[in-house]
């Protein structure tokens, strides 16, 4: 059972309050696994209620390295790509307003353990998430400050998940939270995942 989310004032995320992007309500965004492996293909971050909240696009980018999100009008929000060059890997979010973010990862001998750094759009705080968890049981959480942010799970209590995807997962997350943050976090654990593997 995920812990409770409290709202977070001022929102948190890098990016500028967006009423779209930054829900007054928890939220439980539905994703997709292996989505950079889907060789270009565009993938829509929806709410668990259908809603659609951001779309994921490869074929514009490139196939592989790089993946573009944008609002429901097609409007860029950043684009996520891997730091070639650092030890383990990491990603880095580029932003066209500037507000990016980068999701680090760090070696740890048993589980995994990763950081999202950002500067905060709505009171310019650099900002530290963590997150800690078994990424291939789809089980884990974002904190900042030891406070929950969202809760990475598995399961999702719907009757619509036992008709559902396997290969989907369910990603809960506090009021006030940058959803497309959140999805290309996800979007970034999995393809670091996938190329462990």
């Amino acid at each position: 059972m995920a812990p409770h989310l409290a709202p977070f004032n001022p929102p948190l995320g890098p990016q500028p309050n967006n009423a779209h992007l930054y829900s007054p309500n928890t939220t439980t965004l539905q994703m997709k696994e292996k989505v950079f492996s889907l060789t270009g293909d565009d993938f829509t971050v929806k709410t668990a209620d259908g809603i659609e909240v951001c779309k994921c696009k490869g074929k514009v980018v490139s196939a592989r390295d790089k993946k573009k999100f944008t609002d429901v009008n097609g409007q860029e929000i950043f684009t996520l790509s891997n730091k070639m060059l650092s030890i383990h890997k990491s990603f880095h979010a580029e932003a066209p307003n500037g507000h990016d973010f980068d999701v680090k990862a760090h070696f740890k001998l048993i589980g995994s353990r990763s950081t999202v750094e950002f500067k905060n759009a709505a009171d310019n705080i650099a900002v530290e998430l963590e997150i800690k968890g078994d990424w291939i049981d789809r089980s884990a959480a974002i904190t900042y400050g030891g406070r929950p942010v969202a809760h990475i799970s598995r399961s999702y209590f719907n009757v619509r998940e036992m008709f559902g995807d396997k290969q989907t997962y369910f990603v809960t997350v506090a009021p006030f939270v940058d959803l497309s943050m959140v999805a290309g976090i996800c979007v970034a654990l999995d393809e670091r995942e996938n190329e462990e593997k």
